[in-house]
């Protein structure tokens, strides 16, 4: 059976809208900790001699099922393709009717952007003004919009990249469209002098350090996807409060798989889930020198809650037409 509404790719740029994003995944996040959604963990299928891999990612959420299928192939660069390429099919989760066929590729970098908002929004201190942001591709600009939308005493950006051409370039074309200041710096360090601290390389080693981080800092890890990949130095970790947006899948693939693998870390060590905190469960930030880390995998109720606002809108958007 065909879905009724397929969404492709440029219609979900213009129907999704990266507040609306936010809203969306925090209430997800708060649904999760209730136990009133249902997610099995992500399947993975490696294809190394293809340097990629694909993983299937269903969940029920919200009054739909559905399921994501992405890859991530950091080598498609060189064929003019995105690293992360997405489709998510939903579902009505009383009839199994397939709803809709939503192109993921933009939603998955939107929905991963609104994560890290919320996350600033319960983590961040309340007077955070300055973002350094540590990597300058797609990714980063979702988490920057989404930021700003969520914490929005925020004004000026400091961006850094090895390329320093996608640094300018992500300056030139987001200071007018988001209102900031960006400023493109020389160095992680001068990056890491802010109070919001975004991560979204690819490192399979540590890029930003403890001895450059001040107290009361908030980071985002956003690019361990995976086993073996770590952007923060796991002494860093071990002096932060580590908030995960799910404890399993942190675990097995996010930014503190590196330092319990090496027994640096205990589970022990890991605060709580960020639908714990937007739930009321456990408390946010309870000081202004503390370090927070939010510890980001990305999850399919994520990508389904913001499948769904994009279903809806289309449907308006095609009865209006």
């Amino acid at each position: 059976m065909i879905p009724e509404v397929i969404v492709n790719e440029e219609q979900v740029k213009k129907l999704l809208d990266i507040g609306e994003a936010v809203d969306a995944v925090e209430k997800a996040f708060r649904l999760y900790a209730l136990g009133q959604c249902e997610m099995p963990p992500k399947l993975y299928l490696d294809l190394p001699q293809f340097n990629g891999d694909f993983r299937a990612m269903p969940a029920y959420i919200d009054g739909v099922a559905g399921m994501k299928w992405v890859s991530v192939y950091p080598k498609n660069s060189k064929y003019d393709l995105p690293t992360v390429i997405a489709t998510i099919i939903l579902s009505d989760s009383t009839t199994s009717v397939p709803l809709a066929l939503v192109s993921g590729t933009y939603l998955t970098s939107a929905r991963t952007g609104a994560a890290g908002g919320v996350a600033a929004k319960y983590l961040a201190r309340k007077d955070s003004s300055v973002m350094g942001l540590i990597g300058a591709g797609a990714q980063a600009r979702t988490q920057l919009a989404a930021t700003k939308y969520a914490v929005p005493g925020v004004q000026l950006v400091k961006v850094y990249d090895p390329r320093r051409d996608m640094a300018e370039a992500f300056s030139s074309d987001l200071s007018a469209q988001l209102g900031l200041d960006i400023v493109v710096v020389d160095s992680i360090e001068e990056a890491a002098q802010s109070d919001i601290i975004v991560t979204t390389t690819p490192s399979r080693s540590p890029v930003l350090l403890k001895k450059n981080v001040s107290p009361g800092t908030h980071i985002n890890a956003i690019g361990a996807d995976a086993e073996g990949k770590q952007e923060l130095e796991s002494e860093l970790m071990l002096s932060s409060k580590i908030v995960v947006d799910d404890m399993a899948q942190a675990c097995h693939s996010g930014e503190v798989n590196v330092p319990l693998s090496c027994g640096l870390l205990n589970r022990q060590d890991i605060y709580c889930s960020l639908g714990e905190i937007v739930a009321g469960i456990k408390k946010g930030r309870e000081s202004d020198d503390e370090i927070t880390v939010f510890d980001s995998t990305g999850l399919a109720i994520q990508d389904i809650v913001c499948a769904k606002l994009v279903y809806e809108k289309a449907r308006v958007a095609s009865s209006i037409a």
